[in-house]
């Protein structure tokens, strides 16, 4: 009987394919996983601020603000509407690409958290195509938003923790970049720490893998923030309208 949590191919391997050869089983799972691949790097490409930009105001939303393509500039450019949709697009995407992945692999959900290598791969790079378009010509956005929600929908708990800390940061510091660049590089260690005491042993390879190169990816990509963090120059979040308003005439260091 076909199981979400075992995956497709496992029963297809069990039930409809005879396999008699190791060489044959590599080859499946071999090209499986290029497609899981393949697919979550397109999905991820499915730029929803460049498309919502464009439909809803005729416009790009790279020729604003700071130029990039992600939910902070959606905000502060056109607005509230816009950002939200942006939101559910953005992660939309990542949620389909695990989906795609799980059915074919299995989610493999234990104890709060996945254990399937292929849905953390079809993570990664449903998170390079959002920073890496093939579509946009290779300019997208920074990942933060299309990373939190593979953290939320593939390790649900550690996530909570990892929201905490973003807000206890962001409260404290002001900076938003800060907050996703520090939660990033916690990612790992609080998903490690996880499956060390709920699984008493070090998390799947693959899993720390991807974890490590994810928090790669939001540190690169907020390296020009962090810069500015240094030089005292990066814009801070305020929720004072009169803060707000002068943040909004200020130089847009859009860091989604």
């Amino acid at each position: 009987m076909f199981n979400l949590n075992d995956g497709l191919l496992n029963w297809l391997t069990k039930e409809v394919i005879t396999i008699t050869e190791e060489w044959q089983a590599a080859l499946i799972i071999g090209v499986s996983g290029v497609l899981v691949m393949i697919v979550s790097y397109l999905l991820g490409s499915v730029n929803s601020a460049i498309i919502i930009s464009k439909a809803m105001f005729g416009d790009d939303i790279r020729t604003h603000g700071s130029g990039n393509a992600g939910l902070t500039n959606m905000l502060r450019t056109y607005g509230k509407a816009a950002a939200g949709l942006t939101l559910l697009g953005d992660m939309l995407k990542a949620v389909l690409s695990i989906i795609f992945a799980g059915i074919i692999f299995g989610f493999g959900y234990y104890s709060g958290i996945s254990l399937s290598d292929f849905c953390y791969v079809a993570g990664l790079f449903a998170v390079i195509g959002h920073i890496f378009p093939i579509y946009y010509g290779f300019r997208g956005g920074k990942g933060v938003l299309a990373t939190a929600t593979v953290a939320l929908v593939l390790t649900p708990i550690p996530f909570l923790i990892l929201i905490t800390l973003f807000i206890i940061i962001v409260a404290m510091s002001k900076y938003v970049s800060l907050g996703s660049v520090c939660v990033a590089v916690l990612f790992p260690v609080v998903v490690s720490g996880y499956a060390k005491v709920f699984f008493g042993g070090s998390a799947p390879l693959i899993m720390t893998l991807c974890t490590i190169l994810l928090a790669i990816i939001i540190v690169w990509c907020h390296r020009e923030n962090l810069k500015r963090i240094s030089d005292r120059t990066e814009r801070k979040i305020s929720f004072k309208k009169k803060d707000v308003e002068v943040q909004k005439k200020a130089e847009d260091n859009d860091n989604e």
